[in-house]
């Protein structure tokens, strides 16, 4: 039941004590009790202590710290709360009589008796039941609260949430400078904040000014900032509300999920009128009330117990939801358009070609249920003027059927749309257009990151961009309204491709890195990417783009006889470093992409881990595997400023203003796919190995940020 800070809410020092017993005041049996004193010892001893007292990675369980934080509260929330939390590893896995009988136990040790009638399971009747209150006197003693009396008079606290305003279309186009209402704040992907406060002058004064424990696990999320709140998405399927100036919370929502769903990271939410649209691990779409987090519908859109999963956050435009599916299972993954005001699917686009519809060919003959892939795991990009959205796919999960051209008229193994940037319409999901990137990627090197959509000069012609790139750090340009393919830009540590044809974008492949041949082969980079989901920041002024990457690379080496091997085409992926490497993996870029030439590389140790925010302070903000957030000189790269973090920033940085001040986030919580790739690489670094997720805020000291203001 380990959790570590994030268990403070429970944490306690001393007993109940025997109470003035109500009507309403919660029971449980003496065998009830029993049983939990059993499974506790099992189940959450190891980290809370034998006697509730705390041990090496949570806190205590007992007196009254308890009491003043569920005191007087219905046991249904308690019960909510550690049903859908614990254990950490597995939360809800214990089964709802078992948590009833935990928190049997907990009662009793805190000094409640047991009675004749049972702790229920079920949610009205523990909503009907009240945890009495409490105070410790001295150690042993304890002083009882009545249950009739009224609670002690509150302070009342200033709520932002009484200001929050809905999210309207126009905001959502061009939002407020001071607000984070989209995963890279803006619909074209940028990733860039307007604001100044925060600079290249005063960055390096940079203190935080308050943190907040998450659930314990992998944690990739962007937080949201509208009207004074943070919406922060957590691991195990956790919403909070928070106070963006102090970070107290407003409003938590905690999914109960089935028992056979195990928690996967997540990457972001949406927030749109009045409500947060937030993908869950059990494959539902829910949209809560961004006031009080309460459930306004609630859609399944896959099935999760075949082993599809929905990671990237959702993007809102014209009053549809569409979310990316991932996974491996048969058939492929999708894009779903909801309905905004119900929920119910208006729209759902295939990402794997079908037999008989246009690129059904393209699967070397294969029937559906043999094809697979083409994951949807970055929130896509919308372009209002031309009503299109963009989504990038990644590659097929089971290589070894496409390794060889059958040699049929008129099949390919090219299979679309793995690798495919894909523009939707948002009102019926139509394909209106689609570029494949790379055909049969048999490497595991995706091209599923941010379309950003950029405007540059073209052979002296205005033209409007989709820029991305995949796993190999190419870059490639395409017009934003028809797909023709404009320019590439290698930024130079992959060794996959050759060659790219300037007037189509094919790419040549390196015949090193072909596979099949019962051979080892050096592919770069290693399949955990060179770039990754850690999206890049665009700035439109100076046409700089600023990528995070990492330096490495793979041998494919035949699997033993018999094995599949990580890819069905029958190899093993060996992380390895470059073979001209000097120790150094972590990669942050700055590049023009109008002149296609680097502005300035930093290099470091530490594989970088998150996206990068770049600002019109002149300042750019990124984090690395060595638990370091850091700022740096936009124009120049030079460090500004650093700070060490408690886990891993795995997550992008965000900028926002409240009340004409500024503030950086950024989340922690190592254990994503990135910051279990790269350690071995560089094994001297050491991170907590309990983790401790949680969000933390920075802003400039008072008096510097009023005379920085006063400067300007």
């Amino acid at each position: 039941m380990a959790i570590g800070a994030i268990l403070m809410a429970l944490v306690v020092p001393a007993p109940l004590g025997a109470q003035v017993m109500s009507p309403n005041i919660a029971t449980f049996t003496a065998e009830q009790a029993a049983q939990g004193k059993a499974a506790y010892a099992k189940s959450c001893a190891a980290c809370h202590g034998a006697d509730l007292g705390g041990g090496e990675f949570a806190g205590s369980l007992r007196g009254m710290t308890f009491s003043q934080k569920w005191g007087g509260k219905p046991a249904e929330a308690l019960f909510t709360y550690i049903s859908t939390k614990m254990p950490p590893a597995s939360p809800g896995s214990l089964g709802d009589a078992v948590y009833a009988q935990i928190i049997s136990h907990i009662l009793q040790v805190n000094g409640l008796q047991p009675a004749d009638t049972e702790l229920p399971t079920d949610a009205k009747a523990l909503a009907a039941m009240v945890i009495p209150r409490g105070a410790t006197v001295r150690a042993g003693w304890f002083m009882p609260y009545s249950p009739l009396a009224p609670p002690a008079p509150a302070v009342t606290i200033p709520n932002p949430l009484d200001r929050v305003t809905p999210v309207s279309d126009e905001m959502l186009q061009s939002p407020p400078a001071g607000e984070w209402l989209l995963w890279r704040r803006t619909y074209d992907d940028h990733g860039f904040s307007p604001l100044v406060e925060i600079n290249k002058r005063n960055v390096a004064d940079l203190r935080a000014v308050w943190a907040w424990s998450l659930p314990n696990g992998p944690n990739e999320a962007t937080p949201l900032v509208h009207d004074g709140v943070i919406f922060v998405h957590s691991f195990g399927d956790r919403v909070q509300a928070l106070n963006a100036v102090t970070g107290d919370l407003l409003w938590q929502y905690s999914r109960k999920l089935p028992k056979d769903v195990s928690p996967w990271v997540k990457r972001g939410i949406a927030i749109y009128r009045d409500r947060l649209i937030v993908p869950t691990s059990d494959g539902h779409v829910v949209a809560l009330d961004v006031k009080t987090g309460k459930v306004v519908w609630d859609q399944a859109i896959t099935d999760y117990t075949k082993g599809w999963q929905l990671n990237g956050g959702p993007l809102i435009a014209r009053g549809k939801v569409m979310q990316g599916i991932t996974g491996q299972a048969p058939g492929g993954c999708a894009i779903v358009g909801l309905d905004f005001d119900t929920g119910k699917e208006v729209w759902r686009f295939y990402t794997i070609a079908r037999p008989g519809e246009f690129g059904g060919d393209s699967w070397n003959g294969l029937p559906l249920e043999k094809r697979s892939g083409a994951s949807v795991w970055t929130t896509g990009s919308y372009d209002p003027q031309l009503n299109l959205a963009f989504f990038g796919t990644g590659q097929t999960y089971d290589t070894g059927p496409l390794l060889h051209p059958v040699h049929q008229p008129g099949i390919t193994n090219d299979s679309l749309y793995t690798d495919t940037t894909l523009a939707l319409n948002p009102d019926t999901g139509q394909l209106v257009w689609h570029f494949q990137h790379v055909r049969n990627d048999q490497w595991d090197l995706d091209w599923a990151f941010e379309r950003q959509l950029i405007h540059l000069q073209v052979n002296g012609a205005p033209r409007k961009l989709v820029v991305t790139s995949g796993k190999i750090a190419l870059y490639d340009a395409l017009d934003a309204a028809t797909g023709q393919y404009l320019f590439s830009k290698d930024l130079g540590i992959q060794n996959v491709v050759t060659d790219v044809d300037p007037k189509t974008g094919e790419k040549s492949i390196n015949p090193a890195v072909i596979v099949g041949d019962g051979k080892p082969h050096m592919v770069c980079p290693h399949a955990g990417g060179g770039r990754n989901w850690n999206a890049t920041s665009y700035d439109a002024k100076t046409s700089i783009l600023y990528v995070p990457m990492v330096e490495s690379c793979m041998d494919l080496i035949p699997a033993p006889p018999g094995e599949r091997g990580n890819l069905s085409s029958g190899v093993n992926w060996f992380i390895r470093p470059r073979p001209d490497g000097d120790g150094n993996y972590g990669r942050l870029e700055a590049f023009n992409l109008q002149t296609k030439k680097a502005v300035w590389i930093e290099r470091q140790r530490a594989p970088e881990t998150t996206c990068v925010l770049a600002t019109a302070g002149g300042v750019v903000f990124a984090g690395s595997l060595d638990r370091r957030l850091k700022a740096y000189d936009a124009a120049t790269g030079a460090l500004l400023w650093q700070i060490r973090l408690n886990d891993v920033p795995d997550s992008c940085p965000i900028a926002f203003s409240v009340d004409g001040k500024e503030y950086l986030a950024v989340v922690v919580g190592s254990g994503g796919p990135g910051t279990l790739t790269f350690p071995i690489l560089v094994p001297e670094i050491e991170n907590p190995p309990d983790h401790g997720a949680a969000v933390w805020v920075f802003a400039l000291p008072e008096r510097r940020a009023a005379k920085t203001a006063k400067s300007r």
